[in-house]
């Protein structure tokens, strides 16, 4: 099989000093991307003169996560496609676990790795853990992380097991299904576009698995981090645009209003605790979808599952049953 280790970078000079070098030594078996988006800063300069076996893409401008990935991979050939954030550290032989499981599954289309915290090394990473799932509002959580409670890596998900969605921080896919899909939604720009391309993939037959074989450590928030407003923006805007894009037609008005709910209940909390900016954060985020609904609706497909959730409310368990690990 052939695989291409694509890194998307931004003005990301000092995250690819840090990082780069464990790619290049643990990844014999790929041929290595970065996908430029515009950068200003000497990231180009830097790989050149230290990197120049690493293959370059440049985008035109900073198109974000979504389409920066969707330009970039036009012009990669490779049977697997591996989309790896900047802020990854790789192991030894992370590849493959993940090749040998595309090899014996065909129709296993995307593969997660188990993702460790670089910074706490014996915990999971909040963005993918353990592989993730959405409640019945669309709401996302992971093995090894629910909500802001992450689990320590106790060997307890050292397994391979099918999932709903594969965290993009270290995201695996077959080429063929990428762009059958027509990759990841260029409107999301950045935040739960995965789960939106997962969930398409998921409504065309296909499997998603996580294998613990494989080992990568995320930094986390190093382009933005959990404490900006617009991430918040993003997070909730693009949960209801991936909502109206692929749940069931008769499910679709009675699960936004009960999401709209709860996310007024989220606003209220981060009243309560004093955080404007995020209050304002979810305002906006459902101005712009209400906005974009007619836009979202018509990119609907005739295929929707309707097993895509495991749990009713996932808000309810953690808040009301406490709920604060993924088993309980």
């Amino acid at each position: 099989m052939k695989i291409a280790v694509v890194i998307l970078n931004w003005n990301g000079v000092d995250l690819l000093k840090k990082f780069l070098p464990s790619i290049v030594q643990y990844s014999p078996e790929a041929t290595l991307y970065v996908a430029d988006n515009a950068s200003t800063d000497n990231s180009i300069p830097y790989l050149k003169e230290h990197f120049p076996n690493v293959q370059i893409v440049l985008n035109k401008e900073n198109f974000g996560f979504a389409q920066g990935y969707n330009e970039a991979l036009q012009h990669i050939e490779a049977d697997i496609y591996a989309l790896v954030n900047s802020d990854i550290e790789v192991t030894e032989n992370w590849l493959q676990p993940i090749i040998e499981t595309f090899q014996k599954e065909p129709q296993t289309a995307i593969i997660q790795p188990k993702i460790l915290d670089f910074k706490n090394k014996e915990y999971f990473e909040y963005a993918g853990a353990a592989g993730g799932f959405i409640d019945k509002y669309g709401y996302p959580y992971c093995r090894g992380r629910i909500f802001d409670t992450i689990e320590k890596d106790k060997g307890q998900y050292d397994d391979e097991t099918e999932i709903f969605w594969a965290s993009g921080a270290c995201f695996f896919i077959r080429s063929a299904v990428y762009h059958q899909m027509k990759g990841f939604d260029d409107d999301f720009f950045a935040h739960q576009e995965e789960i939106d391309l997962c969930w398409r993939v998921i409504n065309n037959g296909y499997s998603i698995k996580y294998n613990s074989s494989s080992t990568v450590f995320h930094v986390g928030g190093a382009t933005l981090n959990q404490s900006n407003p617009k991430k918040t923006y993003l997070n909730f805007r693009n949960s209801l645009f991936m909502l109206v894009k692929n749940l069931p037609k008769k499910t679709l008005i009675p699960i936004l209003f009960g999401r709209m709910i709860l996310d007024g209940i989220a606003a209220i909390k981060f009243i309560s605790q004093g955080k404007w900016k995020h209050f304002w954060a979810i305002l906006k985020a459902h101005f712009s979808f209400y906005n974009s609904f007619s836009v979202f609706y018509k990119k609907r497909t005739p295929f929707q599952s309707k097993n895509y959730y495991k749990s009713n409310s996932i808000v309810y368990k953690y808040y009301i049953n406490n709920g604060k690990v993924f088993a309980s």
